[in-house]
Formats: structure tokens, sequence, C-alpha cells
């Protein structure tokens, strides 16, 4: 561990002491009150003070453990720096990890107006005052009364995690704040047409590495029309867009509610909404903070259901779901299970009038090589709007496709000139009324088309080199209660399926 600043006055480690909630614990305050390091009337403006503070947090430690620091009057910025020790463990053993973030004099309150800003562990410090904060943090006034640094104890190694946190501020006027600008509801398009998105995206502003202007362009290299602003647990990125959409490109915003029992997109919210993540399955919070999602105009979807990294399993379960990621990135194992979870949600929804959870996937592009675009979710929307895009990513009218070079067309038809899209239910004269199902595909040589229903997989057809082909079956409503198709790689590895290309949500069949 670094050792402090000769400035910083460091303080003897503190014990922590139980708050109300169960799930946090709070530190003893931080105080500038004392005759040294008290901002004074006369003192020089950019004047600085500083105090540090050291610990050590135990096994089992709560997820979020609170610093409480005495802001006084007269701060222009307040900046916090911090470390922590990483001793070597066993294999197998959980390692020291520390998040951070801070809330304002407004309070620490589930869901309150005090967030002030969260950078996980992709930082060690940051900054804050009206004009400018650190990316993953907003930007205001740094008013007097008691903020709260919060820190969360992601892993702790078997010793303890030791750690330290500095604060300095610095004195001066307040300033003032710009107004953020958002990016608008809707761009040009094409009127009534599939559009190409990627809604799980990190930049700068939270552990990402790349800046909004570079996210971007690489959107619209990968042919996208829409792309989703979903930093971990902040906005700030929210206002980081300027210049950066177009005609071509709609940017909506939301966030990557990261919890310790999963993660879950909040897609298309209202710019400059914040959801709270501060809760587990466990505390039956999850239905609140989804209905506030959809109340500013968002959709709920949790992100890469499957993924194995600590706190990031879904657990709490998809009756709030609007839509569920089953392909995130590179195609992998985890996918596979997701995918397989997400079809038998399809089994238990098709015999009944009972809604269900389409199927979409994003890139989750960090940095490079991270592909923007691999997946993408192709949507069939009116116009390019914020709206129109939810509305067909809600309705299920979308297919995931690797690339923009991949394109596909399916449907169902049958009875007196019936026909379904992706998406839709195809009602006919009876369970025996036969039905056709059709794909046309692009951009998969060598690849091969399967038809997948409630029984499985039923028909599979080889695609030409040239990657355009189409493959028609036959069935009823009887055999089928839904199909939808897959697109995929050959195999790699014997008996066990190649990575997708390609995947529809289903078209139902109701006789």
């Amino acid at each position: 561990m670094p050792a402090p600043h000769p400035a910083h006055r460091p303080i003897a480690r503190r014990g922590l002491l139980v708050t109300t909630a169960a799930s946090a614990l709070t530190l003893g305050t931080v105080s500038f009150a004392d005759a040294a390091d008290a901002p004074k009337a006369d003192s020089p403006e950019g004047a600085t003070r500083a105090r540090t503070v050291r610990g050590v947090l135990p096994t089992g430690s709560p997820d979020y453990v609170y610093l409480p620091v005495e802001v006084p009057r007269g701060v222009a910025e307040i900046a916090v720096s911090y470390a922590y020790e990483r001793p070597p463990v066993p294999a197998g053993t959980q390692g020291n990890a520390l998040d951070i973030g801070v809330f304002d004099e407004r309070g620490t309150e589930l869901g309150g107006p005090g967030f002030r800003g969260w950078s996980g562990g992709a930082r060690s410090s940051f900054f804050i005052r009206a004009d400018a904060a650190t990316p993953g943090y907003l930007a205001g006034p740094v008013r007097a009364g008691t903020w709260h640094i919060a820190l969360g104890p992601y892993t702790v190694a078997p010793e303890g995690l030791p750690y330290e946190v500095t604060v300095t501020l610095r004195l001066g006027p307040a300033g003032s704040t710009p107004e953020p600008v958002y990016p608008p509801e809707r761009a040009k398009g094409r009127g009534r047409a599939w559009y190409r998105g990627d809604c799980h995206l990190h930049s700068v502003h939270s552990d990402g590495k790349r800046t909004p202007a570079e996210v971007a362009a690489a959107a619209r290299a990968a042919g996208l029309d829409f792309i989703n602003s979903s930093e971990h647990n902040t906005t700030s990125a929210h206002g980081a867009w300027g210049g950066l959409w177009g005609d071509d490109l709609l940017v909506l915003t939301g966030e990557e509610v990261t919890t310790r029992n999963g993660h879950v997109l909040a897609l298309g919210t209202e710019p400059g909404t914040w959801v709270d993540w501060r809760y587990r399955a466990r505390d039956n919070r999850f239905g609140h903070y989804a209905g506030a999602v959809r109340r500013a105009g968002g959709l709920v979807v949790p992100a890469h259901p499957h993924a194995t990294c600590i706190g990031c399993h879904w657990k709490f379960g998809f009756g709030e779901a609007d839509a569920v990621e089953v392909w995130n990135g590179a195609y992998t194992p985890e996918d596979e299970i997701a995918l397989a979870e997400w079809d038998n949600s399809l089994v238990s929804a098709a015999r009944s009038s009972r809604g269900w959870v389409p199927a979409m996937g994003n890139s989750d592009a960090h940095r490079e090589p991270d592909k923007v675009g691999l997946p993408q979710t192709v949507v069939l929307a009116e116009e390019l709007s914020r709206d129109a895009v939810l509305a067909g990513i809600r309705a299920g009218r979308s297919y995931i496709a690797e690339s923009s070079a991949v394109s596909l067309a399916f449907g169902a038809s049958g009875g007196r000139g019936q026909h379904a899209g992706i998406g839709e239910r195809l009602r006919v004269a009876g369970d025996d009324t036969p039905v056709t199902v059709r794909l046309e595909v692009t951009g998969a040589p060598g690849c091969t088309a399967h038809f997948v229903t409630d029984q499985g997989t039923l028909f599979t057809a080889t695609l030409p080199e040239s990657g355009t082909g189409s493959a028609q079956w036959r069935t009823t409503p009887a055999y089928a209660a839904y199909v939808r198709a897959e697109v995929r790689h050959p195999a790699t590895v014997p008996g066990l399926p190649g990575a997708l290309v390609a995947l529809t949500n289903p078209v139902f069949l109701e006789g």
C-alpha cells in the first residue's frame, strides 16, 4: 500500500458501526473541524485540506460500508483516492476487491437523491466539482453537510481487507453547473424497417476503456443503427454523447444495474434516470426498481444470466423481465445455457394466455479486442426512435445476429393465407392445419439452419457455401406449439452444437 502524502494526517483505524440496514455498515465520521484542518473564512481560494482514514474490513463484511465525511461550507471540490492490500491467496480462495462510490449530503437512502457517482473497482481516485467530475461521477456543487463515501467489499481475503481512503477538499466558490445535453429520442432512419442495435456497451464512464466517441465510431463501423449507454450503476455518460449521434445513429440512455445477485439492463430510460443497485434477491426489492425502470420509459433486461463471475449469476427470476440477454459477446457455453433456459420458458408460455419474454443479444464490449456489435439485436420498428425500438424489442419482433453481414427473414404461413412473422402468433383453423415455416439467410457461409420447437430441433438444413440460402419445413400446431430459427457455425467439438451465427424469436402456432 502506498504511503500517504505528507499533507495527509493519518487517523487511527476505526471500528465499524452497525446501521439499521442489515447489508450496510457505517464507519466513524471524518471531520475537518479541528484547528489544523478546518477551512477558515480567510483561507485562500484553492487551498486544500485532507484527511486519511485507514482500516481493515473483515471477512463477512456487508455489501456496503459507508464512510461519512463532514463537508463544511466554502468547498469547491471534493477529491477522493483509495488503495487497499491485495495479498496472495491460495488457489480457489477469493482475494481482495474493493469498489467505491459516493453520496452527497442528501443521504444514502435506497433510491434517494443523494447519489453522486460510482466507479466500482475501475478507478483509484475521483473528484467532483460544480462544472466537472471524473467519468462515473456527477458534476454539481459540493454543498455543506455529511457526504458518504461508499465502499463495496466485493470479495475479502481470509486475513481481511486493509484499506486507506484519503479525502481532499479544495476551497473556493461553488461555480456553476452546465445543463446536460442529452441525445434526441429520434433519428432520421428509414421508416418501418429492421434496425440493428447493441444495447450493452461500456465506456470510460464505468469499467470500459473506450471513450463515448470511440464507442460511437465502433458502432457505425459495425453497421449499427442504435446503441444504448449502459454503464455500471451510474448515469454519468448520459450527457457525454454530444455531437456523436446523427441521422444514422440513435443513442439511447440506460444503466447496467449491477447488484450482488446479477446484472440487469435498464434499457432506454429517460436521460438522467438512476436506478439503485444496493439490494439482493432476498431483500425483495427488485420488483420496485423494475417498476422504476418502466416508469422511466425503459425495459428490464437481465444480462448474461448464467455468467460465472462473482455476483453475475441472475437470481431474481424472470417475472419482471421485458426481455432477456441470451447471447452476450463472443458465443460461449454460458450463452448456450441461457439459450436453453429461455427456450424452456417458451414451452411453458406457448399454450397459455401468459406473455413470453423475448430474447436479445448484445456485445457487452468494454475495450479492445471486444467487438461492438458482436452480437447485435435486429429489431423491426416503425421508425428509428426510442419508443419504436423499445416497442419492437418488447414485442419480440427481433432476431440476433453476429454481425451486420448476417440477415434473416423468418415466418410461418398456413390456412387461408394467414402469415405471422418473428414474434407473432399464427392462428389457423385447427391443430391439424398444415403450416409452412420458411427461413431466408444471407451472410452465413458453410453454416447450418435449425428449426427449434417445443419438442426440440426438428429440422436441420445445410446452407450453401455462398452463405445465402433458404430452408422450408411443414408442420402443424399440434406438432409444434412454436417454431424459431437458429443458424450455427460448424461444430468444433463432436457431439456439441456449433456457435450461433443468428437466432430468431419464435413464431407461435395456434389451431
